[in-house]
């Protein structure tokens, strides 16, 4: 961790400017999530009902009724299978970027497995979206001070940036020592990282960027630690979600833990109206347009 480098790309704004964040969702479907793994084998996944085109064009319209852009980190093997929904992503404006092919956490894998897991999906999301794929999101936040060589082996395959570090302390994830904001993991001439936000107090990192936090704190919770990231910090955040999130109709899944189902299935119903919520409070962007310069 030496040679960590922080990285100001755009993202700290003067403080009369309403700061853009950045609206991040990972394409995949329910049975796929990293906590199913152990109850749902990858054989079944072909055979399992599909919800995540429904849910994404949900996703599309609710964005766009709000003028927001955002960033669909998407998986190779949904792509692959829904090659339309990801054309549409593209054509209403969106970021695409890549959630790996096989949803497999960096962590598990070599590192030729990952280069061919990484580069397999920017060929297949570049070819399908016809737009250069320049970001990767590893699933489950899996790279970590263990495996920093990863964003090496992301930077070889032609990505500009990962979102793949969380700095909190978290059962199945997090790097909490990590830096809070853009760095460079491996130094300037490395890969920018750009991790999950969250907010200092009291010498710990509490999480502001959305998923199973977003579902279990209240929405006025969520919007202060939010508004204290862009206000105290002075610093864009960065926000995920899963199309899954907005489904409390998906198939449920028997014989897990109460911890993993709760984890899981808390408040489904009501993300789609915190969502809608959060794009009235804040204003929202795609990560390249606000990390990279893009256009």
């Amino acid at each position: 961790m030496s040679n960590i480098k922080t990285a100001m790309p755009g993202a700290s704004l003067p403080s009369d400017s309403r700061i853009r964040n950045a609206m991040t969702i990972d394409v995949e479907d329910y049975f796929q999530v990293s906590a199913f793994a152990g109850h749902i084998s990858r054989e079944s996944w072909p055979l399992l009902p599909c919800r995540v085109e429904k849910n994404v064009d949900c996703i599309l319209a609710l964005l766009s009724a709000a003028d927001v852009k955002a960033t669909f980190f998407t998986l190779g093997w949904i792509a692959e299978r829904y090659p339309d929904m990801v054309r549409r992503i593209v054509n209403e404006g969106h970021e695409l970027a890549s959630h790996g092919y096989a949803h497999l956490r960096a962590s598990d894998q070599s590192m030729p497995e990952f280069m061919d897991d990484v580069s397999r999906s920017k060929s297949l999301l570049e070819d399908i979206g016809g737009q250069v794929v320049s970001g990767y999101r590893a699933p489950s936040f899996s790279i970590g001070s263990n495996n920093l060589w990863a964003l090496d082996v992301l930077l070889k395959a032609g990505y500009r940036y990962s979102s793949s570090i969380y700095p909190i302390k978290h059962d199945h994830y997090g790097m909490p020592n990590a830096p809070r904001f853009s760095f460079y993991p491996n130094g300037s001439d490395g890969l920018l990282e750009l991790p999950i936000t969250t907010l200092r107090f009291m010498q710990r990192n509490f999480p502001v960027g959305g998923g199973g936090f977003f579902r279990l704190f209240p929405y006025p919770l969520s919007r202060w630690l939010l508004q204290q990231v862009n206000t105290q910090d002075q610093q864009a955040g960065i926000f995920y979600f899963h199309p899954w999130e907005l489904d409390p109709g998906q198939p449920r899944q028997q014989h897990i833990g109460l911890k993993t189902r709760f984890r899981h299935y808390v408040n489904l119903s009501r993300t789609e109206n915190r969502l809608k919520a959060l794009t009235r409070d804040f204003q929202w962007d795609r990560m390249d347009r606000i990390f990279l310069g893009a256009a």
